[in-house]
């Protein structure tokens, strides 16, 4: 693709963004065209009427009607203002609350896209880099570049609709009379032009560099927050501390600094030039606006009012040109964050939708078989599983071990459905799982993965996953997960928020009670398939043992399928998948697979020395 082509493409995306905004907030939309409009207008009528006063005032009228002029003049000019601030205000009011537009339907996009595109890297530093546009949200600074690009226009089109009929006039005027006095006319006319030609030239080349050092800005702002997050919280400070990282991170985080500065001071160094050279062109454009006019009116061909209209029209005609330059120019700056927002919501979903509802059955019987199952993650070759093969049912604890790599988590994943199978198929019931209704099929699992998470919400809230919480359920599953005398300590029990982001009253919770709250929010789910990859990793050997004593009365005639590498809490399982490079080499009970030779052995031999 050629880069005209590509840029085209870019600019598409600014669009395609605006009308993905106007569809459900055309009041914003409208309110900028309409600023934009007003704000174009509204110097030209003040410069007008500032030039009839004057030539009121010229021509020597009486002062009570002089009076009546100035007030009105004043007047229009109070009123104008005022309703421009009323449009200001609006405007900046739909501008502050952009950003919460932007990122409701981006996280909407996030919790929906198909699971494959969270674990993808590319999208994953697409999102990032939208996050981390900063300030505004992207919406905000494409409508305010907008709005000024639209000002700027209508500036131009109105400077051009007041001078060009009194240059008409005049020239004409020039022309008849005074040879001399219309090729001067005509020069002054030529050297404005070209300052206003240099200007353009000079807003684009500076601007380009202002957009590159902006550009090379993002990756240091991302290092920036990651580095000072290190310092955000205790946990990530340990390492720092008992492994004597402070050198290297204050290396790391100068050479970062150092970085930022130097991007810092090329930007605001193109700035200062394109203001210097701003400011230049506009005074000596300034002083050939005021030499053309006044020779106008020493021709006698415009009034001493209408030196003041020319001139000042003149000018914004110029300001106007470059302020247009300045902002199409920021704009452009823009167009790759706008292209990776758009192409991440365009993200299409591969996972097929299915449509047949789960079946509801009063004694929860479920058989799950995998019929020659192969994956492989997507941009990858290697099979992470390959030509899988068995059948469980409902109640039965299943147990998988196996090496870090054979494909125990990734055999979670097919089975919840966060991925689909590259070859063969799995089937609940005799159907293909592809076939179900997503939503209602995702209701068959309670997980707890080993890196599960637990919000800064209400602990309540986070057991019941919901705002609708039934206590008495969320309280049993507690005691049940073995974390319900820690609850009865707090002061607000099911109301007591987790963490102090939010919260001043809030509690902080040990790592191995964070992951019981997360065994409670499982047993609450109250699903026929319990899943557990490492539940009781955070957990003391006290609490631990606890857990498995007490896993029967968690989940009860569910299936359950635990994940371990301690093969020592495989015990109490009926049936163990030993898994291998993707294959089940092994399958059977502890006491069985104990004694055959093979993976199981290996792996329990190995670590049967540090059980007690």
């Amino acid at each position: 693709m050629s880069r005209g082509n590509k840029d085209k493409k870019d600019w598409r995306k600014i669009f395609a963004l605006l009308g993905n905004l106007s569809k459900n907030h055309k009041d914003v939309l409208v309110g900028m065209v309409g600023l934009s409009v007003f704000t174009g207008i509204r110097p030209f009528i003040s410069v007008i009427l500032m030039g009839m006063l004057v030539d009121v005032a010229y021509a020597g009228v009486e002062f009570s009607e002089l009076l009546r002029y100035i007030a009105i003049g004043v007047g229009g000019i109070f009123l104008m203002a005022a309703a421009e601030g009323v449009l200001v205000m609006f405007f900046n009011r739909k501008l502050e609350y952009m950003q919460e537009i932007q990122a409701q339907p981006m996280n909407q996009k996030s919790m929906r896209m198909d699971y494959e595109y969270l674990e993808d890297s590319d999208i994953h530093e697409m999102r990032q880099k939208i996050e981390r546009f900063g300030g505004w949200s992207l919406t905000a600074r494409v409508l305010s570049c907008m709005n000024k690009i639209l000002t700027a226009a209508v500036t131009v089109i109105m400077a051009v609709f007041v001078v060009v009929p009194m240059f008409i006039r005049s020239s004409h005027a020039l022309s008849a009379g005074f040879v001399g006095s219309w090729l001067m006319s005509v020069l002054l006319i030529a050297a404005i032009l070209a300052l206003v030609f240099v200007e353009f030239k000079l807003g684009i080349y500076f601007h380009e560099k202002e957009a590159d050092a902006r550009k090379e800005m993002s990756g240091y702002e991302a290092k920036n927050k990651y580095y000072l997050d290190i310092l955000s919280g205790c946990e990530k400070q340990k390492d720092l501390r008992i492994c004597g990282q402070q050198q290297l991170y204050q290396r790391e985080f100068g050479e970062s600094a150092a970085g930022t500065k130097a991007v810092v001071d090329k930007m605001a160094r193109f700035i200062s030039l394109n203001v210097f050279s701003q400011r230049s062109i506009s005074a000596l454009t300034g002083f050939f606006v005021y030499a053309f006019a006044g020779l106008l009116a020493c021709a006698g061909m415009i009034s001493v009012g209408g030196v003041v209209t020319y001139a000042a029209s003149i000018l914004k005609f110029t300001e106007g040109m470059g302020r247009f330059v300045y902002v199409l120019s920021w704009l452009e700056g823009n167009v790759d964050f706008a292209r990776d927002y758009m192409d991440y919501m365009a993200l299409p979903q591969r996972k097929h939708e299915g449509c047949i509802p789960m079946e509801k059955r009063r004694d929860n019987r479920f058989s799950v078989e995998f019929d020659h199952v192969s994956f492989k993650y997507p941009g990858s070759d290697t099979y992470v599983i390959r030509d899988l093969n068995l059948k469980f049912e409902i109640g039965e604890k299943m147990a998988i071990v196996g090496r870090n790599g054979s494909g125990k988590t990734t055999f979670i994943k097919l089975l919840c459905r966060l991925y689909d199978v590259t070859e063969g198929c799995i089937k609940v019931n005799g159907i293909d799982i592809r076939k179900y209704d997503y939503a209602e099929y995702c209701d068959l699992f309670a997980v707890v993965f080993q890196d599960f998470q637990v919000f800064a919400f209400p602990l309540g809230e986070n057991v019941a996953a919901g705002s609708a919480v039934d206590r008495a359920r969320a309280i049993d599953a507690l005691d049940r997960a073995g974390v319900g005398e820690r609850y009865r300590a707090l002061p607000d029990g099911l109301d007591t928020s987790i963490g102090k982001e939010f919260e001043e009253n809030g509690v902080t919770f040990s790592g191995g009670e964070k992951q019981k709250i997360a065994i409670a929010r499982a047993i609450y789910k109250d699903a026929p398939f319990v899943i557990m990859d490492e539940p009781t990793a955070a957990l003391d050997p006290e609490s631990e043992c606890e857990v498995y004593a007490g896993f029967d009365r968690m989940v009860g005639n569910k299936t359950s399928i635990y994940i371990s590498h301690r093969l020592a809490s495989c015990r109490f399982c009926e049936d163990i998948l030993v898994f291998d490079k993707g294959k089940v080499v092994q399958r059977g009970k502890h006491e069985e697979l104990e004694q055959q030779e093979g993976l199981y052995k290996e792996l329990w031999d190995a670590q049967a020395q540090y059980y007690a």
